[in-house]
This record gives structure tokens, sequence and C-alpha cells, in this order.
């Protein structure tokens, strides 16, 4: 899978859906010697446009060529712990980096580059009145309006951690718990949450933010009061290269940052 920006980015089903193809398929390392081509970074599924928009700056500023390998970071972390190649990984909770670094599998603990935010998206006929406090989707769940909700697999997936947060904190959890539609990670969740096979879903603010999803879906930034903060952090791994360690420094320069913020990450007071 090469990474470049979606020459149809109207196509944004498809697109936020990719990264779950991605992981249920064999790796991406294992798929011949052009895949093997360039360094291999990394990346919660959550930064999948943000990232490729970077990742493309940086390749034409360079010449360099990276791929980038998205998924849930819980996924991404057992994959490092396995011996994956990755050299650089972004993970939408800095849990993951930080047990990985006390491991030793990192060069250290890294740093943050982004806050995340959780975003309600209904598909646009949905009856589901959008508020940051999510006090329709508490009454839609009431009047038994919402049969199926997506939210990223709370197993390793933090949006699908704090997707469960929040709705314990709405106290619907013990509602639709049975209810739910997981998602192998957050942009399949987003996937699922506006294709029709739920009555949206907790999502990743970012993939919302895509042009052409707000005209299949309405989304609102969820509250960061109903769950704990999205804290994302990366870190090389002890396999970086020197091209990778160029991409780090990318990672933080005003350029980079621009396209981040641009997707609705960045630093949130609590």
């Amino acid at each position: 899978m090469r990474v470049a920006l979606p020459r149809d980015r109207r196509d944004v089903l498809r697109q936020v859906g990719s990264a779950a193809v991605l992981m249920a398929t064999r790796p991406l390392w294992a798929q011949g010697p052009a895949a093997r081509s360039a360094p291999i970074v990394a990346a919660a599924s959550d930064l999948k446009f943000a990232l490729d928009e970077v990742v493309a700056a940086f390749s034409a500023q360079t010449g360099q060529p990276i791929r980038v390998v998205y998924g849930s970071s819980g996924l991404l972390a057992m994959q490092i712990r396995q011996g994956a190649p990755f050299e650089l990984f972004l993970s939408a909770d800095e849990a993951f980096v930080n047990d990985l670094a006390v491991a030793g599998l990192l060069r250290d603990a890294g740093l943050v580059y982004a806050i995340g935010q959780i975003a309600l998206a209904v598909p646009r006929a949905s009856m589901i009145q959008l508020d940051s406090g999510l006090r329709g989707l508490r009454a839609a769940v009431s009047a038994g309006l919402v049969k199926r909700l997506a939210i990223a697999n709370p197993d390793h997936a933090p949006y699908g951690r704090r997707a469960r947060e929040v709705l314990i904190a709405l106290q619907v959890w013990a509602a639709l718990k049975g209810r739910l539609v997981l998602g192998e990670n957050v942009s399949q969740a987003a996937q699922f949450a506006v294709s029709g096979s739920s009555d949206g879903g907790l999502v990743a603010q970012s993939l919302t933010m895509v042009p052409g999803f707000s005209e299949r879906a309405r989304s609102v930034v969820v509250s960061d009061r109903l769950h704990s903060p999205l804290i994302q952090r990366m870190a090389l791994t002890r396999l970086a290269t020197t091209p990778v360690e160029g991409l780090y420094r990318f990672l933080q320069s005003d350029r980079a940052r621009t396209i981040m913020t641009r997707y609705g990450f960045g630093q949130t007071s609590r």
C-alpha cells in the first residue's frame, strides 16, 4: 500500500476504512521486495489523512520515500514487540510508547506530538441531535433509537477505550454494550459509523475533517470532560535510520504542526 494523498478525496469511506484492510492482511514488510524499498513507520489510524499529508510534504522536500502502516496503537505496539521492522511509532495513546521504552525497544520515550479529540459522527439523515455533551445521544438511547453504535475495539484501540469512558460517563454503557459495532481500529469504526451499518459512532475528530466526509455525515466534537485525554506520543525505535530521523524532526516543524492542526490535532485545555 503506497503512502500518498488520496486522488479522490471524496471517496472518503473507502479511504477511511483502508487502515483496517491493511492490518487484516499480510504485514506490509511481507509483501515482496518492492514493499521493503522504503523505511516503514507505524502510525495510529486516526492519523491516516493528516500523516499522509505530512509524509507527502516531507518526501517532496527531501526526495525520501516513506511507507506508513496504519492500525490500532495496541496492535502496532504488539507487532513492535514481535520484531516488526518499524523505525518510528506514532501512537494515539502515550502509554503504548512508554511501555515499549521501558522494554528497551525504543531509543527513548520520544515526545508528545498531539492531543487527539473524539467526535460523534452520524449519517446525515439520522434523528440524533448533536451537542458536545452528547445529551442528544443519551436521549436517543433512552428512546430506543440507537440500535447499533460503532466504536473502535477498546481491547487495543485508544479511541475505543475513550469511547467506552464516554458511554460510561453518559450512563448508557450498559444499554449499548450489546449493540456495539467494533472496528479493529478507529478508521474502521468511522467507516461503520456513516456507512449504514450502524446509527453512528464515536470516532477520531481527525477522520471527520476530511473533505467529503460532511456530505455523508454530521459530526460534533465530544467534550473532553467526558473522557481522559488522548495524549499522542511518538518515538524512534532502535531500528531507526537516517531518513526516518529526518521525518521525526520534520514532524516537529511548523509545517507539520500546521497540517496536524488543520485536522483537529493540538493542545487542549482541561
